[in-house]
Parts: structure tokens; C-alpha cells; sequence
């Protein structure tokens, strides 16, 4: 009797270990699927803001359609670890981003990085910068995944590198204008001094770029400008006196008052 109640008390704290052994296991992959989820979320997000942005800069097809098949990759996991209400909109969207696909694929739309301007707005062009740092990091990440083909990745990358260039000139030069309008001769003559490095850096790979051409030639202007502005604005020395003046003040005729 004593033995089958013992053995009834070993079998019950065995039952007892494996079901929170299972509980516990079941809270393990549940939080591994919230944190799953959220992480596909985030790169949801951080997709969406980076697509939206895209008419802010010339921006290729290919380089969209990167983006909109980043969406639907990470939608599709979600979707897959979510259930309820969730599930519903992580499908929903998932269909929204497939029609588009559809619609972009036959789309091939590579606009000139030439056409460019950088806008006045200096929070537009934060925002420009951010948007293509995260582009950058974006295609080396969907590359390294061998999502996007190696010869697209070259010229997307260049693209990318030249519109970074593009927005580094030309913030340089009108900043180095602004300080040279304030009065700012030494800054506006470093800033410029720096563009026209960078300018003569890339020059030396890229000699044939118009742009780059274009922008030594308005950086060397722009110089002249600021050099000349700072000699004017140098007060003139003041006016020296000849020796012989000095002795013939000396030596003249004294007037009797």
C-alpha cells in the first residue's frame, strides 16, 4: 500500500515537471514569436517610410521594386506568426503590396541622377540624406540575401553614392555662400576649400562626369569671390610717413608768434 501510494506521488511530480516543462517551453516560443513579429514590423516600417520618400530623388524601378518585395517578405512572415485581428491585417496589406508588384514589374523607369536639384528646405534635405543612407543599407542587405542581381546592385549602389555626392557638394558650396554673405570670410573659405577637395577626389576617377566639372568651376568662382570680398573688407594700413618728411618738419623755420 505505502508503495503504490509512493509510486502515485512520484508519477503525480512527474506530471507536475513535464507539464511546466511544457509551459514553459510554450512561453519560450511565444515570446520568440512577439519578438519575431515585432522585428518584422520594424522592417515593415522602416520599408514603407523609405518607399514613400522616394519621390523626394530619382529614384529607379528597380530600386522600388527592391523595396515593395522587402514589404511582401516581411508581411508574409507576420502574417504566418500572427492569428486573430492581427492575421487579418498582415494579409490585407500583403494583398495591397502584391498588386502592386504586379503593377511595377513590367515598369523599367531609371531617371537621370542629373536632373537632381537639392531643395531649399534644409529639413527636406535631412530628410534626403536619412532616406538614402537607409536605401544604401536596404540594397547591401537584400544583395547579401541574393535578392538583387549583382550587375542592379552595382548601378543602383552608384546611383546612390552619386546623389550622396551630389547633396555633400552642393550643401558645402551654399553654406560656404551663407557664411561669405554673413561676413564669415574664414568658414566660407574652408567649406569651399573642402568641396573643391572632394570635387578633385572624385574628378581623378570619374573625369568625364559633367557635374563634377561644372562644380569645380563654380567652386573656384566662388573662391575668387571670397577672397576678394575679404581683401576688401581688410582695413587699409595706414599711410607711412618718408624719412625726408620727417627731417624737413624737423629742420624748417620755426614761426615767431
Amino acid at each position: 500500500m505505502l508503495l503504490m501510494i509512493l509510486l502515485a506521488c512520484g508519477a503525480l511530480l512527474l506530471l507536475i515537471i513535464v507539464v511546466n516543462v511544457v509551459q514553459q517551453q510554450k512561453e519560450r516560443e511565444e515570446a520568440e514569436r512577439r519578438v519575431e513579429v515585432a522585428r518584422q514590423r520594424a522592417i515593415i516600417d522602416e520599408t514603407e517610410s523609405v518607399l514613400s520618400n522616394t519621390g523626394m530623388f530619382p529614384c529607379s524601378s528597380h530600386l522600388v521594386m527592391v523595396l515593395y518585395r522587402r514589404i511582401q517578405e516581411a508581411l508574409t512572415v507576420a502574417s504566418e506568426m500572427s492569428s486573430g485581428q492581427s492575421k487579418n491585417d498582415y494579409q490585407r496589406r500583403l494583398l495591397d503590396v502584391q498588386a502592386q508588384i504586379e503593377t511595377q514589374k513590367d515598369v523599367t523607369n531609371v531617371p537621370t541622377v542629373e536632373s537632381f536639384r537639392l531643395p531649399d528646405n534644409d529639413k527636406q534635405i535631412l530628410v534626403i540624406v536619412q532616406t538614402l543612407k537607409k536605401l544604401k543599407a536596404i540594397l547591401r542587405a537584400e544583395h547579401n540575401k541574393g535578392k538583387v542581381e549583382p550587375t542592379i546592385f552595382a548601378q543602383e549602389e552608384g546611383r546612390i553614392d552619386s546623389l550622396q555626392l551630389r547633396i555633400n557638394v552642393e550643401s558645402m558650396i551654399s553654406r560656404a555662400r551663407a557664411a561669405c554673405y554673413m561676413k564669415q570670410y574664414g568658414s566660407s573659405k574652408q567649406m569651399v576649400t573642402k568641396a573643391l577637395s572632394t570635387l578633385h577626389a572624385i574628378k581623378a576617377q570619374t573625369p568625364n562626369d559633367p557635374f563634377i566639372a561644372r562644380k569645380v568651376d563654380e567652386a573656384k568662382q566662388l573662391l575668387d569671390e571670397i577672397m576678394g570680398a575679404q581683401k576688401q573688407s581688410e582695413p587699409s594700413a595706414p599711410k607711412q610717413k618718408k624719412e625726408g618728411d620727417d627731417l624737413d618738419m624737423l629742420f624748417q623755420p620755426k614761426k615767431k608768434w
